[in-house]
């Protein structure tokens, strides 16, 4: 189980993942695709990583925009998992 990180080292973690975003206790990415299935494809690939990982995040899907939220909830805010999966979650569209 990882500890919680620090509002400042958030920041930190933030400028490695610039597509992220903070607010609360979780980092997000809002993605635009160009058509829906595109964003559905997009979704089945953060699904299998996040199986993987064991860490999974919340992804609401609007037609072809699609919001991806991280947060530990177990520990009630942000750890290393959650800055390691949104990394991971970049390498599909970056």
């Amino acid at each position: 189980m990882s500890d919680l990180i620090e509002k400042e080292e958030v920041e930190k973690l933030l400028k490695k993942i610039p597509e992220w975003d903070h607010e609360g206790k979780e980092i997000f990415r809002v993605l635009e695709f160009d058509e829906f299935m595109d964003g559905i494809d997009f979704v089945d690939g953060v699904a299998e990583i996040a199986e993987e990982a064991d860490h999974h995040p919340d992804i609401d899907i609007r037609y072809c925009t699609i919001t991806v939220r991280l947060t530990s909830h177990e520990q009630g805010g942000l750890t290393e998992a959650d800055f390691d999966l949104a990394k991971r979650i970049d390498t599909l569209v970056d």
